[in-house]
């Protein structure tokens, strides 16, 4: 095979063979070369539906007309300038417009940039040191985040990689998610806690969806303690709708982190909220932020384009809930699981009931997830290949797509 020729050169020179460890699919991944609509080509010459969508950006699908003639026509004027340019007015513009609580926004290079830039905000706008964390809540792969849960109910993280000084985790409390008394309880005990950072529906753990008035719940506290409240919708950003999950569930949080939708496909960041804190970025203030390549204009036109885009189709999201409905209704009444969607993310976990949290996603039948999605490969449907990912439908799967994902899922479960 193509890809097991390919998988062997890049063990000789690429660490674990592959650019991201959610890539490094045993025996040996499958290489793409080409991606148009809801579909992807290997370098086996295999079609697949996909169900991944680089792990969330493409909502449009794959080489989008719209965001193709963005980039092409921003590539006749450039592609990089280190000086400032209208694009990234344009799409702050679109941002304010559309997110609750950004009044200001800066843009960087990726989701992991932004959240590590907010964070710092977070500490030097408060002049604390500690952050807060939900346990098994993503929020990028820099060292204050990267923290395992521990045990108990509000804990102390351990370095989740080797090369993070145990001291760096000191800084770092975690709580578990849905649960607004560990939450008040950990906030009242430690005043040093500059901000609680979480992604409102648990992402790339899930989806686990929050429990009525838990985000409510959150900002209340949060509040009532003075702790900045960071809503990482990086992953929820543009993708549940126009706002987000501050949008769908009605709250307001004092900072934002945004990324994949924003961009187009192409890879971007950004990071926004109230003007008075926002207003602590250099130039304008003492906390230190750059990037050689933050407001992209590549990377711009394409995330102004989508955002365009969406808002002038907002049918499409209806569409595609109603398409993740469908695939739910396809699941054998056999199926010991439970099946979790929003929108267009959607996940099934081999747990009889749906997870409320870190711990209780944990407990879900790995070895009964890799048989599955062994399966679903084998009959043409690309999933995330772990059971903790979350699966997207774009606006360009077809209703034969649907159909063929809603059959993988009837015939491939236990």
């Amino acid at each position: 095979m193509r890809s097991d020729e390919l998988f062997r050169r890049a063990q000789k020179i690429i660490p674990g063979g592959v650019s991201s460890p959610v890539r490094a699919i045993k025996p040996y991944p499958f290489y793409t070369v080409s991606g148009k609509g809801g579909r992807i080509k290997t370098a086996d010459g295999t079609d697949l539906i996909d169900c991944c969508l680089g792990y969330g950006p493409l909502i449009l699908g794959h080489a989008h007309e719209t965001i193709k003639n963005a980039i092409l026509e921003q590539l006749e004027n450039g592609w990089l300038y280190g000086t400032p340019a209208e694009q990234e007015i344009n799409m702050a513009e679109r941002i304010i417009r559309d997110q609750p609580g950004i009044e200001m926004l800066r843009c960087v290079s990726s989701g992991s940039e932004a959240t590590m830039a907010a964070i710092r905000l977070a500490r030097g706008y408060t002049a604390k040191k500690k952050i807060l964390k939900v346990e098994g809540g993503f929020h990028g792969a820099h060292d204050s985040v990267l923290i395992k849960a521990g045990s108990g109910a509000t804990t102390l993280g351990i370095p989740d990689s080797a090369g993070i000084p145990p001291g760096v985790a000191e800084f770092t409390r975690q709580v578990p998610y849905n649960d607004p008394e560990a939450l008040e309880q950990i906030l009242a005990a430690d005043p040093d806690i500059a901000a609680f950072i979480l992604e409102p529906v648990m992402g790339n753990i899930g989806p686990i969806l929050p429990d009525d008035n838990y985000l409510k719940e959150v900002r209340e506290i949060t509040k009532a303690h003075d702790v900045l409240l960071i809503f990482d919708e990086v992953i929820t950003g543009y993708r549940l709708c126009i706002g987000g999950a501050a949008k769908e569930y009605g709250i307001t949080p004092d900072l934002t982190t945004l990324g994949k939708i924003i961009g187009g496909g192409l890879p971007i960041g950004a990071f926004g909220g109230k003007r008075e804190i926002m207003e602590m970025i250099a130039p304008a203030g003492p906390v230190y932020q750059a990037g050689t390549f933050s407001g992209n204009p590549l990377s711009l036109a394409a995330g102004i384009a989508t955002i365009d885009y969406l808002n002038a189709h907002l049918e499409e999201y209806r569409h595609a809930e109603e398409r993740t409905r469908a695939i739910e209704e396809s699941l054998p009444s056999s199926a010991g699981g439970s099946f979790v969607r929003l929108n267009s993310i959607f996940k099934y976990f081999f747990r009889q009931n749906p997870p409320n949290n870190y711990k209780e996603a944990k407990e879900s039948d790995t070895d009964a997830f890799g048989r599955f999605w062994k399966g679903a490969l084998t009959k043409g449907v690309f999933l995330p290949p772990a059971q903790f990912e979350s699966n997207f439908l774009s606006f360009a799967h077809t209703d034969e797509d649907i159909e063929t994902i809603a059959g993988v899922y009837n015939s491939c479960l236990p």
